[in-house]
């Protein structure tokens, strides 16, 4: 039975993203709460470990990415440099159905995941050990994606080059940021050109409790990335298309 922060969470999910949680799946964020807690004392996955603070900056503001049309209706989902598994883990719970992939440079952190994946009884999940500047070279990930997500990863203007060559043509990159971005956006102008993408809107919101801002950076594939993009690894965020 789903104690009292388990119905809060489940109840705001429900008003603020009209998506409707069941039994399991409040268990299955239970579970990746707990797997959170016991792997984060042998390795630094995340900073926030109060279970109430962790259901609401991790798990429902993953879940913020239900405010975006082109996210609900997404197929397949990549999550680029995804850490202990924000947005797509939540947000893969919530919507079973979606095809995930989900991009790290950490073999440790993709082993959590796959310890994540397996104890949740999660499918269609899979998990890629590299650089999303080597992984978005190979053929079944570029221009391959619905929906491509990153997490207060890097400034806009690496994180495009990063993530933008797995977006398929006509599909979104959703950057999931802190509030007050208008600088990054302007910098980032011309990575989305040279990478064929264009800001499609930005969504601002609050977080229910704490109340802190967030900012969802939504940008438009245009056409296929261009092929000298993504240059060599560690160039895009040393270097970044300014």
């Amino acid at each position: 039975m789903a104690d009292e922060l388990q119905r809060w969470f489940r109840d705001r999910i429900l008003e603020d993203f009209s998506l409707q949680l069941n039994e399991a799946q409040l268990g299955q964020y239970e579970t990746y709460y707990r797997l959170l807690i016991e792997w984060n004392e042998k390795m630094n996955l995340t900073g926030i470990t109060e279970r109430e603070a962790v259901y609401e900056k991790h798990f429902y503001d993953s879940l913020t990415l239900a405010l975006i049309p082109a996210a609900k209706q997404a197929l397949r989902m990549a999550d680029i440099g995804a850490g202990a598994g924000f947005p797509s883990i939540p947000f893969k719970i919530a919507f079973p159905a979606i095809q995930v992939t989900i991009v790290d440079s950490l073999a440790k952190r993709i082993r959590f995941l796959q310890t994540v994946v397996d104890e949740l009884g999660l499918e269609a999940v899979t998990l890629v050990h590299g650089r999303a500047e080597d992984i978005a070279r190979v053929p079944a990930h570029r221009d391959s994606y619905d929906l491509v997500t990153a997490r207060a990863v890097a400034r806009l203007a690496g994180l495009n080059e990063l993530c933008l060559p797995f977006v398929k043509p006509g599909a979104r990159f959703v950057s999931m940021k802190g509030s007050d971005n208008a600088l990054e956006l302007q910098e980032s102008n011309k990575s989305m050109r040279l990478l064929s993408a264009k800001l499609d809107y930005t969504r601002e919101l609050q977080l229910p409790l704490e109340q802190s801002e967030r900012q969802l950076i939504v940008i438009e594939k245009l056409g296929r990335t261009p092929k000298e993009y993504p240059r060599k690894a560690g160039i895009p965020l040393k270097q970044p298309l300014l």
